[in-house]
């Protein structure tokens, strides 16, 4: 009976839900038409956005209205369309470096700005609603693609005190508007798995509480049955990929303090998703969900989704790692013993904020059993052996760039020890993405595997060396032919 119960929490909500699921399918294969080619990177900058938000200016569809400015006095706006009773605001990129939801905001301007067979459902969200956007709130963050503001605040801790500009203007928009829903738009941790399995987070959902008891208002439960009814829709394109963020009250947060105030109040975290290093997929997840959630809204079709198919969804968990090798077998003190390793991988951003380099650290080492690796092998008959450091430090790119990296690898040489100007070179990382060698300052460097270590090693089989771990990568040596185990 149980089992029947739970069967038919996710089945009936999907069979009254079938104008919401041709649309969100419809979206799902017309994406293209939509999509903001300008906008193709994570790393998105006001002046990208700006150029977007004057062309809206001389479309009939949109007002677009100036807020006030950042600290660094970059602009504010408020772009809106339609004219509906019921009031939906959103807002986005209040944290610099949490781009997703921004990108896919341009593309639902070009919905509504076409003209084709989703005429009559485009015309009915307008008619019936009242749509308002607030892009990037910290275009100061954006800038320099990091999570705070330029005087180093956290905007979303900022909902109380207001000392930002930033922080102020989204509190007047809010108080202005006295919206009915309210859409609070974030990236999260690309490691977050869906609870205790496998999968990335790709999508968390939150209808955040307006106290410490985490009670649930008429208002907030509002919110959890459109959250109901949005997962119902993602399942069919993300099937098992969406989770819900942690409802611990926090009184200093904008989503909390709206909810609080009486709006329905929605948090999206966009987290990963294989092989979407700059998020255009997930992208494209947010446009589908945004666009499904408004026309649920038109049809008020969410109040029939029970509130329990909201408590059903998974809160996310830390049960993922970049790179997971199970059962790789390392010599300790004279013994064979098998490791599980785990290697995460963390993004620099260059000092424009514009590029980024990547490396990959030792997180954790042992029986890693229970959890799982975006990447995952499994390395049984496989010996670690660590790579070596060049004798000699390289002094300037020209020696670097005469360096026979395909012969140092063939040589058990992983690490090269390089002038610290050269690890900032645009050189060094162009012969790392061919290369498997790690750049270091340090001629004195040990490579160790231990934790917090670069993870910079050979997988042995039959006394031959077969792959390269290197940073987040693991590479056949095949690709190297006089170590070939061919």
């Amino acid at each position: 009976m149980k089992y029947l119960y739970f069967l038919l929490l996710t089945i009936l909500p999907v069979i009254g839900m079938s104008q919401e699921i041709s649309f969100s399918y419809d979206l799902y294969n017309t994406y293209e038409n939509y999509r903001e080619p300008s906008l193709n990177i994570r790393r998105i900058k006001h002046p990208d956005i700006l150029t977007l938000i004057h062309k809206l200016r001389h479309n009939s569809k949109f007002v677009v209205h100036k807020l006030g400015e950042s600290v660094e006095k970059r602009e504010l706006f408020l772009i809106k369309i339609g004219t509906g009773k019921t009031k939906i605001f959103l807002w986005s990129q209040m944290h610099g470096d949490e781009s997703t939801a921004t990108m896919a905001l341009f593309d639902i301007f070009n919905f509504f700005s076409a003209n084709d067979f989703l005429n009559e459902t485009r015309e009915k969200i307008l008619s019936e609603t009242t749509l308002y956007f607030l892009p990037m709130v910290n275009p100061d963050g954006a800038q320099i693609f990091q999570r705070r503001n330029i005087w180093e605040l956290d905007l979303n801790r900022d909902a109380a005190r207001l000392v930002s500009p930033e922080a102020e203007i989204l509190m007047n928009t809010f108080d202005s508007l006295k919206a009915e829903f309210g859409f609070n738009l974030h990236d999260q941790n690309t490691r977050y798995s869906v609870g205790k399995d496998y999968k990335q987070a790709t999508i968390s959902f939150l209808a955040p509480a307006f106290n410490e008891q985490k009670e649930m208002s008429e208002k907030r439960e509002r919110a959890v049955k459109l959250i109901g009814m949005m997962n119902q829709i993602l399942q069919q394109f993300i099937p098992g990929h969406v989770a819900k963020y942690s409802d611990e009250y926090e009184p200093r947060a904008f989503g909390d303090t709206f909810q609080k105030k009486g709006t329905s109040t929605i948090l999206i975290e966009s987290g990963g998703w294989k092989d979407d290093t700059e998020k255009q997929f997930i992208r494209k997840i947010n446009f589908i969900s945004l666009l499904s959630g408004f026309f649920s809204i038109t049809k008020n079709s969410y109040e029939e989704i029970p509130k329990e198919n909201y408590d059903q969804i998974p809160f996310n968990d830390d049960q993922l790692f970049d790179l997971l090798l199970k059962n790789v077998t390392v010599e300790k003190n004279g013994r064979h013993i098998p490791f599980d390793i785990a290697i995460n991988i963390t993004e620099q951003n260059s000092d424009s904020g514009t590029a980024f380099t990547s490396f990959g650290s030792i997180e954790d080492i042992g029986d890693l059993s229970i959890f799982h690796g975006i990447e995952e092998m499994d390395c049984s008959g496989l010996v670690l052996k660590e790579g070596k450091i060049f004798p000699k430090k390289i002094e300037t790119e020209k020696e670097l760039s005469e360096i026979d990296f395909q012969k140092l690898v063939e040589d058990g040489i992983l690490f090269l020890p390089v002038q610290k100007t050269i690890l900032k070179s645009k050189t060094k990382q162009q012969l790392q993405d061919e290369f498997p060698v790690c750049l270091v300052e340090d001629s004195d460097f040990h490579a160790d595997i231990k934790i917090g270590a670069k993870p910079a090693f050979y997988l042995y089989k039959n006394n031959k060396p077969k792959y390269v771990v290197s940073g987040g990568k693991v590479i056949r040596l095949n690709l190297y032919p006089v170590n070939s185990d061919r």
